[in-house]
């Protein structure tokens, strides 16, 4: 089993007491010091993959809030924090986070595949200094996923794919589509690893067997949110309209992880609301 870290934006959004548009970025910008505390918290809770804080860092997000050029030493600046929290651990991976054009979950937001396939090439080509894989997360459709495929496999680094599913029906992509019918795309481009990514635990339990038998190493990590407000549906929209429950506490959370694991799933970490205690739970019970 491999151990994933677990959610930087909301651990970020925590410690710093305050959410704002520009998500984890902000952190970034005011207190960079505070994105390595965490990347080193998740290493010595016994994950072994560091996620840079790149999410949010791509055009589209900076650009609309006028700070395209703080594109590039905010990505080299999030690449070196999470390579630096790797070096000092010793040891482990860093993942290089490509997330969402247009607006997390909501897929119809994403520009045209050959579009978004581009942005993903550069961004990659930024990444590809620092990680040792790129990590597209929270792709919520085919075609999000197909764009961030294409372009990520530019450098020749592994590339992971993390799907996000409908939190009422895990069987199907956040765009309504199937996710059985993301196999033979997936095969297509044979990503590294398959996840599920930042969508509720029940609904990742109920994905995962859709994507199991298929030759694919499977990972998944959840989020911890009640759900995901119907609000949240554009750049301008603050992570303090989801909430987190109440219900999944480490214990809990390992409840499901257990039952991923069980089901095919051998890379296992946290997405949103899922914090350091929950990784070192995880860690001590994988590793025993």
């Amino acid at each position: 089993m491999i151990i994933l870290d677990g959610g930087m934006g909301q651990e970020l959004v925590k410690r710093a007491g305050k959410a704002t548009d520009l998500w984890s970025m902000q952190a970034l910008l005011d207190m960079p010091g505070m994105v390595r505390q965490v990347h080193d918290e998740y290493f010595a809770a016994g994950a072994e993959i560091a996620t840079t804080n790149t999410y949010s860092i791509l055009p589209d997000r900076l650009e609309t809030k006028g700070l395209g050029e703080h594109l590039l030493p905010m990505t080299r600046s999030a690449c070196e924090m999470a390579v630096a929290a790797r070096d000092t651990h010793g040891s482990g991976q860093v993942a290089g986070s490509l997330g969402p054009q247009g607006f997390s979950y909501q897929p119809d937001k994403s520009p045209p595949i050959d579009q978004a396939a581009e942005v993903y090439a550069d961004m990659a080509r930024l990444h590809a200094d620092y990680v040792d894989f790129h990590l597209l997360e929270t792709m919520s459709s085919i075609d999000q996923a197909r764009g961030g495929l294409m372009g990520a496999g530019v450098t020749g680094k592994p590339v992971w794919v993390s799907l996000s599913v409908d939190d009422a029906d895990g069987t199907k992509l956040r765009s309504g589509e199937s996710l059985a019918d993301a196999v033979a795309m997936l095969k297509e481009y044979n990503p590294v690893v398959v996840l599920i990514n930042c969508s509720l635990p029940e609904a990742v339990s109920q994905g995962l067997p859709v994507l199991a038998g298929h030759g694919f190493t499977l990972g998944a990590y959840a989020n911890g949110f009640t759900g995901i407000h119907s609000d949240f549906n554009s750049i301008d929209a603050t992570v303090d309209l989801l909430k987190a429950r109440t219900d999944l506490g480490p214990a809990e959370y390992l409840s499901f992880a257990k039952s991923w694991a069980e089901g095919g799933a051998s890379i296992i970490g946290g997405c949103c609301e899922v914090g350091p205690d929950h990784i070192t739970a995880l860690s001590n019970h994988f590793r025993a």
